[in-house]
């Protein structure tokens, strides 16, 4: 049982990596004021390319920079289309995200195409710095995940000058502007730097986890992560904390499918347990949320 537990638990906190630099760069996208629905297709996009310069290169660190790079364009394009133009947030996020993903799929198919067999490489391996095995046994963009990134952001969010304009222009962008703050570099900035965690949470499949890239490798995990978000009501720690609900459950599945006794039900039931499970929990606490005040909302100074 103890064993169970530990297998579990270790599970819980890999898998939830790449949902953890997501929420962050959604959280700070959305208290900006901005729906990035790009999230889906710049994981993808970082896993991709993350991928296919480790491939080309040998570097895992090359690898590591390129999902960087994707995350900075995915963002400044969001924003271009959100921000500078105006135009509407979620055809913007939909649009970047089929578009990303079919980029990423033309490009798998011309570099690694033609009925060749899976390419992969040699991934980032697991690191256990205590030598203590179970739960310590993760890899380094893990610890750097929850032991840096994650009270990083929270310490930015809540206690910097850019934490303070992004909730700024997130809230009230009319009055954030007549306190000098720019609302268009504030939210291309909240934008730029969220798409750079999202490419990177996507680039963790392919450089940690998996060591190769396959077709719909993101799996719905974007959209989880909006969902994630609004269950945070915008905050790093409540949101950090459903994604790590969100991996317990889906661990647990993975766990489940091939334990004996659990064989007679159905697969489908198992695989789709961590979604309802985000579903119930994004009902019983999305009630009455307070949303940011100027979410979803185009600003333009006059």
């Amino acid at each position: 049982m103890i064993a169970f537990v530990f297998d579990i638990l270790t599970a819980t906190i890999r898998n939830a990596t790449p949902l953890a630099l997501g929420t962050i760069g959604e959280t700070y996208a959305e208290r900006s004021g901005v729906l990035n629905l790009g999230i889906e297709g710049t994981m993808y996009a970082g896993a991709f390319f993350g991928f296919a310069t480790a491939f080309w290169t040998g570097s895992l660190e090359l690898g590591l920079l390129a999902a960087v790079l994707v995350g900075l364009v995915a963002g400044g394009l969001m924003a271009f289309l959100t921000v500078t133009l105006g135009a509407n947030q979620h055809v913007s996020g939909l649009g970047l995200t089929l578009l990303l993903i079919g980029v990423s799929e033309f490009g798998n198919r011309l570099a690694f195409g033609g009925g060749q067999s899976l390419r992969r490489i040699d991934p980032y391996p697991l690191v256990d710095p205590l030598e203590l095995g179970g739960p310590f046994s993760q890899y380094a963009l893990t610890y750097v995940t929850f032991l840096a990134f994650v009270p990083l952001a929270w310490w930015v969010l809540m206690r910097t000058r850019f934490g303070l304009a992004i909730r700024a222009v997130g809230e009230d962008p009319e009055a954030a502007d007549a306190a000098g703050i720019s609302v268009f570099r504030t939210r291309y900035a909240a934008l730029m730097v969220g798409g750079v965690l999202m490419a990177v949470g996507g680039a963790f499949f392919t450089l940690a986890a998996l060591g190769s890239f396959t077709l719909d490798i993101i799996a719905g995990r974007g959209w989880v992560v909006i969902a994630l978000v609004i269950f945070g009501r915008w905050g790093i720690w409540r949101a950090v904390a459903g994604a790590l609900l969100f991996s317990a459950v889906y661990s647990l599945q993975l766990r489940l499918r091939v334990t004996p006794g659990w064989q007679d039900v159905p697969f489908e039931l198992l695989l789709a347990l961590p979604y309802l499970v985000v579903i119930a929990a994004l009902a019983l606490s999305g009630r009455n949320v307070a949303y940011p005040g100027a979410y979803l909302k185009p600003y333009r100074r006059t």
